[in-house]
């Protein structure tokens, strides 16, 4: 009888320490599932966070080298590109009203100098020789 009950306590004290092994492999493997929740969520943040703050970086690392330019006693240099498209878009510009200009007009001075719109065969010429 005595052994009987050693082992009864036994199995007790087996079960009780096999409760508390699968209550601490639940526990971790919480914690597991719980720190890769934690790092999906902060990495997703540092992501925004870094898209929000790249661009003001960006700005405050060229006006530190502006500044930088500035007391050394260096002038910004132009921005050539800027205003060789500027010049072009104006050019651009400038030959289009040009030719819209002359759309409007030639038709107008045709309908009214030239009843058949020919000019080809008048030609005038004036005489400058001035011999008196």
């Amino acid at each position: 009888m005595l052994g009987t009950h050693l082992l009864e306590r036994g199995n007790k004290v087996d079960g009780i320490a096999e409760q508390a092994w699968s209550q601490l492999v639940s526990a971790v493997n919480s914690a597991g599932d719980t720190a890769r929740q934690a790092k999906r969520q902060t990495s997703h943040l540092a992501d925004e966070a870094g898209n929000r703050i790249g661009p003001a970086a960006d700005e405050a690392w060229s006006r530190a080298n502006a500044a930088l330019e500035a007391l050394a006693g260096r002038r910004p240099s132009l921005p050539w590109a800027w205003l060789i498209g500027a010049g072009a878009v104006g050019v651009a510009l400038g030959w289009l009203a040009g030719s819209a200009a002359r759309a409007a007009i030639s038709p107008a001075r045709q309908s009214s100098d030239e009843p058949d719109g020919d000019t080809t065969d008048r030609i005038a010429y004036v005489d400058v020789d001035r011999r008196n």
